[in-house]
Order: structure tokens, then sequence, then C-alpha cells
């Protein structure tokens, strides 16, 4: 029912920057949290950020000091500001929204993932 679509991913060269964001859409929902995974090839997915509706955020160490997650004001929209970037950040970034969404005239918990978009910080 809620569908949520990246953008903003791309090509990009070491110490550059890229702002990704992704917009929930799609039924009626409340926004509990958002949050931005990333998944390189042979690793596991792993959480890079994630905010709460109330505005708290959360980093993985490996991005502290160089990215910035952040939701507009209704909620239904999430970005990263990726600064400094290291060829280590290379991978495909989903986007994750933890919702409450109106469906059989009642109020569901949904978990959902975008379709990724990729990220490629390279020379």
């Amino acid at each position: 029912q809620v569908q949520l679509v990246e953008s903003g991913g791309g090509l990009v060269q070491p110490g550059g920057s890229l702002r990704l964001s992704c917009e929930a859409s799609g039924g009626i929902f409340i926004t509990n949290a958002m949050a931005w995974y990333r998944q390189a090839p042979g690793k596991q997915r792993e959480l890079v950020a994630d905010i709460t509706s109330g505005g708290s955020t959360n980093y993985a160490d490996s991005v502290q000091g160089r990215f910035t997650i952040s939701m507009n004001n209704n909620k239904n929209t999430v970005y990263l500001q990726m600064n400094s970037l290291k060829p280590e950040d290379t991978a495909v970034y989903y986007c994750n929204a933890d919702l409450r969404v109106f469906q059989l005239s009642d109020w569901l918990e949904y978990r959902s993932w975008g379709q990724g978009t990729q990220v490629t910080v390279s020379s």
C-alpha cells in the first residue's frame, strides 16, 4: 500500500558529496521512524542512520560526522546528506520506514523497504 521511492544515488569521487532522498506515498499513514541501510556485495545489510518522528537520530560509527539524516515537515520524506565520501561507502542504499498504515478499517504496523539506490565512490 505505502511505497518508498529512493533517489539521489550515483557515482562520485572520494571526498565528494551526495544527497539521498526517500519519499513514502500511497494510503494513509503515520511515520514512527525512518532509516537508511546499506549493503555492499558479500556483506550484510547494515544500519547507516535512523531518525524518529520526534527528531532523535542515530548513526553508525563509520559515518559519524560525515552523514546527516533528516525528515521533512510532513514526515513522509527522509534525506541522507553524505559528505566526505570514501570508497568504503560504496553500496546499495536502502530506505526503511516504520509506519502505522490505515488498512482493513484499522491502523496496522508496517516496516517498508525502498528498492535501493546505488552509491559508488571511486576515482
